[in-house]
């Protein structure tokens, strides 16, 4: 139906996260109707985007600027005691916005399914289990989304964790099941970090 070229742009788009081939489509029909200076600019920040942007060592927070370590990690005045395990990067955004956690955190880079232990190999299970061995930290929250997904990740870690005699909590209820940290509001996220058990 649509040239090779269109059919191509769409499949690349269709992998993006929540992006089905309908939307995908929009996405390319909209690149269209941009102009070439619109389409250069698009084409410069991916590239910025890939050759500026790095991996904090410790948390795997993305982000620009000099080190091995992000603004989060590198703040000396952060709690060392508390780590906060976060599923992807944008579930981290909206803790840091309520201001009540002062610690630092990790992402874990996925969920785990109750159907596929092959997401096993995609969750930075290793180096969480190493960061939790410090003995620095005291308590570790686990912060998943309440998602099927979310629960099973959640159970996973309880299980690896618990050998380490560490404080394990999790983020109190207030967060709607089947919803997502990147769209709760702050006073949601504030409740639940606060009633974590």
């Amino acid at each position: 139906m649509y040239s090779p070229t269109i059919q191509k742009l769409i499949k690349l788009f269709s992998k993006f996260p929540t992006v089905g081939p309908r939307t995908a489509a929009r996405f390319v029909f909209y690149l269209l109707k941009l102009t070439d200076g619109e389409i250069k600019e698009l084409i410069e920040s991916i590239s910025v985007l890939k050759e500026t942007i790095k991996q904090c060592s410790f948390c795997f927070n993305p982000f620009e600027g000099e080190g091995e370590l992000c603004e989060i990690c590198a703040d000396p005045r952060r709690d060392k005691s508390t780590l906060c395990v976060v599923e992807k990067e944008t579930d981290l955004v909206p803790i840091e916005k309520t201001k009540k956690y002062l610690g630092r955190y990790f992402i874990l880079g996925g969920t785990l399914s109750k159907f596929n232990h092959e997401d096993l190999n995609q969750l930075r299970t290793d180096e969480l289990l190493a960061r939790a061995k410090d003995e620095e930290i005291e308590e570790i929250i686990i912060a998943t989304n309440p998602t099927t997904e979310g629960e099973s990740t959640t159970l996973y870690l309880e299980r690896i964790l618990k050998p380490l005699n560490k404080k394990i909590t999790r983020l109190g209820r207030g967060l709607p099941v089947g919803g997502e940290l990147e769209y709760a509001d702050e006073e949601t996220l504030a409740s639940a970090l606060e009633g974590r058990k």
